[in-house]
């Protein structure tokens, strides 16, 4: 008997989730794709979920402040105001010390001993915006490197212990913020002796700021330590480990030690991301998210950095959710790591509990995780289906005195994220939804959820012409679309009055983070910039040097962690008169293009300059030609000025 085959197509029924159907010899048959069926009892439990955030440090967010409003407060939306984007639920900045920590250097707030100002740099600014969006937001700190005063330069010391209660007591007295947490020392090891003195200054000065430890990447030793010793234990609060996933030699995971699962802390993810916020950055985020706690039990998880707004030339230029590195323009981006964040911090909240029975893989690949709230009844879902290449089918059965009623559905993909879907009907609560492959899906009980619709204006170059005399800046601030590298540029009075000026004051070498030890420095403008003058009058307070430099091409550190310079063209001149002109490349000794004497000295003002046409680059100490020569090494590139590890003052820098 033969039967004859109609054609086949598909469907995709979005109202009643009932997902692909075939139809055969027209009557409709349901097809059985690859089908995954998950139980969600509300009587089950798992550990409480604390919240997704984000890691400013490193100096990633150096130009954000820098930016015109309406911009700047759109931006800080996209990622703080709940429902709108990224709805962070955490932020860590770092502690600044005065050295470079990844894309500059953040400022101390003690550069000595006696020294304190609560209004440097842009960290007390970022944490106080972001609580004014979201007043539940967590705050945490910690420091990658110290100013060199601090131990006299050991930086496991009671020294630091005050240090980081100077900048707790800082938060609550001048902008009113409450640190919730503090680390130990960014990914450099810890000391047990250290933790337990930390703790002992905290509640000696009747803070309740609890202790995040160690920060290591991928290495859960701490634990150990504690099993061992009951005081280390009482001090820790949570365990942070940096990328737990990342490793030389095995693919990523995702998980922790049997040791850490049963320590009965917290465990946190406390720095972690795949450092891009496109497309791809979005996919292994979500994977992050969700696998944390599959396998690792994690349940809190901090991205490095929220916002990509440093200049291009540096390490790592595309970190952040968002992308805002031209200030001048007002432009940003919103990239998709924003709606893949979304995508639990619209659902989810800090408090609400992980169902352990209703996390887990996808059987076509992929993988979900289950929350309830812990009052409310209201539950949600976060499903990832990155690695999948087909659609399939999920099938929930609710149950344990949760919600059985509609479900709201939002998907993201490479071509719409954040999109709200037709709602999914349960009956006899048991529901089912098709999921395409390489998308997120959050189904939850909660409405209120929103996608922001502010827009930027378009992207310009950076100015040019381009000149600054410091005029305009507020005294101890840093000057606009300057980018500390190393070291403290301040603006500052003149020596002899007169007005302001940019003054580096760091005169002493910091502990480094990473054995990063670059000269101080600071620069700006843009890597297109070939055939151009730069100027500016200097000014040394004690013996030393001063550096002028352009057609910096590329300041990425990660070539050569001791270089002096960044690659560029660099005239330097000491305080007894000798000056040099050096082409600085990455991995290969400074060429000395030229070099000689001239009359120089201290606490006067003068001027040098450089000039780059083409091949030839001239050099001019006072306004006086002291050298033009012919060299390719450096075509294009940014400019900028520094110092030794010695004070001095620039003033009326410009490009032209």
């Amino acid at each position: 008997m033969s039967r004859r085959i109609g054609r086949r197509k598909f469907l995709q029924d979005s109202a009643s989730g009932l997902g692909t159907v075939a139809f055969i010899s027209g009557k409709p048959l349901p097809l059985r794709p690859r089908e995954t069926t998950v139980k969600i009892d509300g009587a089950q439990g798992g550990r409480v979920f604390e919240g997704l955030g984000a890691v400013s440090a490193g100096a990633s967010s150096r130009l954000l402040i820098d930016y015109p409003e309406p911009q700047r407060a759109e931006i800080l939306d996209y990622l703080f105001k709940p429902n709108y984007g990224a709805s962070l639920q955490h932020l860590k900045v770092e502690v600044g010390g005065d050295t470079n920590s990844t894309d500059g250097s953040e400022p101390s707030h003690m550069h000595t001993r006696t020294d304190e100002n609560y209004h440097r740099g842009y960290e007390w600014w970022l944490m106080k915006e972001a609580k004014a969006r979201n007043p539940r937001i967590i705050l945490d700190m910690l420091p990658w490197g110290a100013p060199g005063w601090i131990g006299n330069g050991r930086f496991f010391s009671s020294d630091m212990a005050n240090y980081m209660v100077k900048f707790i007591q800082g938060a609550r007295r001048h902008y009113g913020l409450e640190i919730d947490y503090v680390g130990i020392w960014n990914e450099m090891g810890s000391d047990v002796r250290y933790i337990k003195l930390l703790k002992k200054t905290l509640l000696a000065n009747g803070l309740v700021t609890k202790i995040v430890a160690a920060d290591d990447v991928n290495k859960w030793r701490i634990v150990e330590s504690m099993e061992k010793d009951a005081e280390l234990r009482k001090a820790i609060s949570a365990v942070g480990v940096h990328y737990p996933g990342y490793s030389r030699t095995q693919p990523s995971t995702y998980s922790s030690t049997p040791a850490a699962q049963r320590c009965g802390k917290p465990l946190w993810a406390s720095e972690d991301g795949p450092w891009r916020g496109d497309w791809k950055g979005a996919e292994e985020l979500v994977k992050i998210y969700n696998r944390n706690y599959i396998e690792g039990k994690m349940t809190k998880t901090e991205i490095w950095s929220p916002i990509s707004s440093y200049y291009e030339n540096l390490p790592l230029p595309d970190s952040g959710f968002m992308k805002a590195n031209t200030p001048w323009s007002g432009h940003y981006d919103v990239q998709p790591a924003v709606w893949a964040t979304a995508h639990t911090t619209q659902f989810v909240q800090p408090g609400w509990r992980y169902i352990d029975s209703a996390c887990g893989y996808l059987n076509g690949k992929g993988s979900y995780v289950a929350l309830k709230a812990p009052s409310s009844g209201d539950y949600s879902l976060v499903l990832e289906t990155v690695d999948a290449r087909e659609p399939q089918e999920a099938v929930f059965q609710v149950s344990g005195g949760l919600p059985t009623g509609a479900l709201h559905v939002w998907r993201t993909n490479s071509s719409k994220q954040f999109e709200k879907l037709a709602c999914l009907k349960a009956r006899n609560g048991r529901f089912a939804i098709t999921l395409e492959p390489d998308s997120i899906y959050s189904l939850t009980t909660t409405t209120g959820q929103g996608k922001g619709s502010a827009a930027p204006p378009p992207a310009s170059p950076f100015p040019f012409p381009y000149a600054e005399n410091f005029e305009r800046a507020a005294i101890g601030k840093s000057p606009k679309y300057f980018s500390d590298q190393s070291g403290a540029f301040e603006v500052a009075p003149r020596a002899a009055g007169q007005g302001r000026c940019l003054r580096q004051v760091v005169n002493r070498l910091p502990i480094s983070w990473g054995n990063i030890i670059h000269e101080p420095f600071t620069f700006l403008g843009s890597s297109d910039w070939s055939d151009y003058h730069v100027k500016t009058d200097v000014l040394l307070e004690e013996p030393g040097d001063v550096i002028l430099a352009g057609r910096m091409d590329t300041a990425d550190w990660g070539h050569d962690r001791q270089a002096r310079w960044y690659s560029g063209y660099v005239l330097a001149v000491w305080g007894d008169g000798r000056w040099e002109l050096n082409s600085e490349v990455f991995e290969t000794p400074a060429v000395k293009l030229a070099s000689g004497k001239i009359p120089f000295s201290l606490k006067t003002w003068h001027q040098l300059a450089l000039a780059f046409k083409g091949k030839t680059i001239r050099a001019f100490i006072d306004g006086i030609p002291v050298s033009s020569v012919i060299d390719e090494t450096h075509r294009k590139g940014m400019a900028g000025v520094g110092t030794g590890w010695n004070r001095a003052q620039f003033d009326s820098f410009s490009i032209s």
